[in-house]
């Protein structure tokens, strides 16, 4: 079992939380809206703190001092990274997560280290997204595309049909389709 701290009572918040207390983990969620954290606890076997998330005595209530995680999904970005550095600085939690949703943030690779801004994994939903597009865009007629060994491999899910040009092929020649 897992002590983990969640940042934020917002869906995407609530949902890890379900997720990860039915997982039989120990979850604190923090958030300001004190009504959002009464209807996860009415929910959910979880632990609640009312208080702004980066702020270290609010991390502390919540149990950063032998917390194994902390995930950052507030609506704010620079709330989610101070959190983290926080967590590092005064915790020492293993691993930090944050939602980044600012593509300003994220084209700088040397921000997200351990001597800048100690975050762990980074969650990115917009980039996520315009990454998996790229991807389709790229790769016409697939279904899905995934990336393997940093894209060195990439598997890709395509509808055979019938008498389609995939039919009767070798998967060496099939490349050659795509």
């Amino acid at each position: 079992m897992k002590k983990i701290i969640i940042l934020g009572a917002n869906p995407v918040a609530s949902a890890l939380a379900e997720t990860l207390a039915n997982e039989k983990n120990d979850i604190t969620v923090v958030d300001t809206n004190s009504e959002k954290l009464q209807e996860l606890k009415d929910r959910i076997d979880i632990g609640t703190i009312i208080g702004q998330a980066s702020h270290p005595d609010v991390l502390e209530k919540a149990g950063g001092e032998d917390a194994d995680m902390i995930i950052a999904v507030t609506d704010s970005d620079e709330i989610n990274m101070v959190a983290c550095q926080v967590a590092y600085t005064l915790f020492h939690t293993p691993t930090k997560i944050a939602r980044i949703r600012a593509v300003e943030y994220l084209i700088y690779n040397d921000l997200f280290v351990q001597e800048a801004l100690p975050v762990d994994v980074l969650i990115s939903p917009e980039h996520l997204i315009s990454q998996y597009i790229q991807r389709l865009i790229e790769h016409p007629g697939a279904l899905q595309v995934l990336d393997f060994a940093d894209g060195k491999i990439k598997l890709l899910a395509m509808r055979a049909d019938k008498d389609g040009p995939l039919i009767g092929k070798r998967l060496q020649d099939i490349s050659e389709l795509t």
